[in-house]
């Protein structure tokens, strides 16, 4: 039987690939990707942790992160479209130029 455990430790197996995701990358895109798997693992431990006590709190919770994440990432892609039609690129490194 799939306990809390087994959820919790997917949600952190989960949550390490995007953390390497993160530090390892240097496309902007897949920064944000990155971003999204982590937070993505935190819904799945938000959410078993709710169900396994029978408490919709953390279903609650793990609404309101998908939500600020479809924010944010509707932000980031027009950030990044911007600064695509600026310098043709989305490599990190090109980030070392701006001006301001």
């Amino acid at each position: 039987m799939i306990g809390l455990e087994h959820y919790l430790i997917l949600s952190v197996i989960i949550f390490c690939i995007g953390l390497l995701g993160l530090l390892r990358r240097k496309n902007l895109l897949m920064l944000f990707f990155s971003t999204e798997i982590m937070l993505n693992a935190i819904n799945l431990a938000f959410v078993s942790v709710s169900s396994y006590l029978g408490d919709i709190t953390g279903q609650t919770v793990a609404f309101f992160v998908i939500a600020i994440a479809a924010s944010e990432v509707a932000i980031g892609i027009a950030l990044i479209l911007l600064w695509f039609k600026k310098t043709r690129t989305i490599d990190l490194d090109s980030l070392k130029y701006i001006k301001g």
